[in-house]
Formats: C-alpha cells, structure tokens, sequence
C-alpha cells in the first residue's frame, strides 16, 4: 500500500495563470507560499521565517473556480498529490518540476467588500465534478 496525500494552508503568489485546452478543458496553474515561522533557541540563536513555494494544478471545474475567485494574497487550504515531472528548457537543459495536483481546496480569505458595501460572492469549498479525476482526458 502507498499513499500520496498532500495537505497545504499557504497564501496565492500571484494570480492564478489559466488557459482552456483544444478540448475546452480549463487548467490553472498558481504558486502557494507557506512559512515557519522563526524563533529564538534556547541559546540565543535566532533562526529566520522558512518559506517554501509550491507549485499548484487545478483541473477543470475546480480550475474555473479559481479562475473566478482566487486572487494574489488569498489564503488556501488545498489538498491533493504530489506530481514530478521534467522537461528540456529553450537551451536543451533538463529541468525538473515538483506540482501539486490539487483534489479540493477550500478559500480562507473572506470575500472582497465592494464600494457598495456589498460582498462579492466567494464559495467556501470547491471540490471536482463527481467523475473528474483532475487529469485532462
């Protein structure tokens, strides 16, 4: 038995990039930041804030809702798996990619208020489409 489950509560690096596939099918692409904080040992030693950048993959509904409501600075609880992949940059060089495809996510960031005084509509949960597997077939 093996288990890939990834579990992140991080803030959105920048707005999400999302493009629609010859077959329709919408993916989102974003970066998520999550951070330790630092601390002082008992010694006296200061230790700095460590934050790490994750790549994040939405698929198809799930890549339209963020397409719609998340935002650069937006905190996300996400789930999902881990996906490694490489490929051969414009100078033939092998680059190598860590992503999480992501299973569900949740918006911790309260909606936007607007000039009006009304609220933007923000969901709290998006989940996939019974039968979408998050892949793009």
């Amino acid at each position: 038995m093996s288990v890939n489950k990834v579990i992140l509560i991080g803030n959105v690096g920048k707005d999400p990039d999302v493009r629609y596939l010859d077959n329709h099918v919408c993916v989102a692409n974003l970066t998520l930041a999550t951070t330790e904080r630092g601390y002082t040992a008992q010694n006296g030693t200061q230790v700095p804030d460590r934050t790490e950048w994750h790549n994040l993959v939405f698929w198809r509904g799930l890549a339209e809702t963020v397409e719609k409501y998340v935002h650069k600075g937006d905190k996300l609880y996400v789930e999902g798996n881990i996906r490694n992949r490489s490929y051969d940059d414009q100078n033939g060089v092998k680059r190598y990619v860590t992503e999480i495809f992501v299973d569900s996510m949740e918006m911790l960031t309260r909606p936007q208020q607007k000039a009006d005084g009304t609220q933007q509509p923000q969901p709290g949960a998006a989940q996939p489409e019974p039968g979408d597997s998050g892949m793009p077939f």
